[in-house]
């Protein structure tokens, strides 16, 4: 990656920068990056290295971590998940993913990657990564590291369109984040409310 990348996620400089730097942080990132609030799933990679007690993250260390003792520096206070035990057993699978793959390189998972489908279809591919992450993923990749293989604003759907503010990849500050989160916050209104007209229908056609 470009090491002049600037990134945003975190809202924390050392734990954007190490985003910005560092192939397997904005993984690991993006696989913690639900059900808490971004800046917290983003932050949590700088953490983890913290934790681990270098400046960076090591798939090869990680996937041959002891699985208790790992648990155990994710639920260190501040915890780095809400859920820190399951969010360890998946970055020690991804990471074992890494190594098994890529030989615990992150960045082969898009540097040779020839077009956007085919990128979507590794990313997929990774462990925790489905079909929505690995779009938002693919258009992070676009957007703010200049990973742009053939058609890969296509391959990212919503996520991948120029000018909208819908998940982390449109994220460059506290302004834009503010758009995100209402947007979020919208679809998450919009689900419930169909939700809640589904039911209302459900019920009626059993009363009937």
């Amino acid at each position: 990656m470009d090491k002049d990348i600037t990134i945003r996620l975190a809202q924390q400089p050392e734990a954007d920068a190490l985003l910005g730097r560092s192939p397997l942080a904005a993984l690991v990132g993006m696989l913690l990056d639900q059900q808490v609030p971004m800046e917290w799933a983003f932050s949590g990679p700088w953490t983890i290295a913290q934790r681990l007690g270098s400046d960076d993250l090591d798939a090869h260390v990680i996937a041959a971590y002891d699985p208790e003792a790992f648990a155990a520096l994710l639920s260190e206070k501040p915890a780095v998940h809400r859920y820190p035990g399951s969010m360890a057993t998946r970055i020690q699978q991804l990471c074992a993913y890494l190594v098994e793959h890529y030989d615990g390189n992150a960045e082969a998972v898009w540097s040779g990657a020839p077009t956007g489908r085919d990128l979507l279809g590794r990313l997929k591919a990774l462990p925790g990564f489905g079909e929505q992450k690995a779009q938002i993923f693919l258009a992070l990749l676009g957007k703010r590291f200049g990973v742009r293989p053939p058609g890969w604003r296509e391959a990212a759907g919503g996520y991948g369109q120029a000018n909208v503010y819908r998940s982390a990849a449109d994220i460059t500050g506290p302004e834009s984040l503010a758009k995100v989160r209402a947007h979020k916050q919208e679809m998450k209104a919009a689900a419930k409310a169909a939700q809640a007209t589904k039911s209302t229908k459900t019920a009626k056609t059993a009363k009937g």
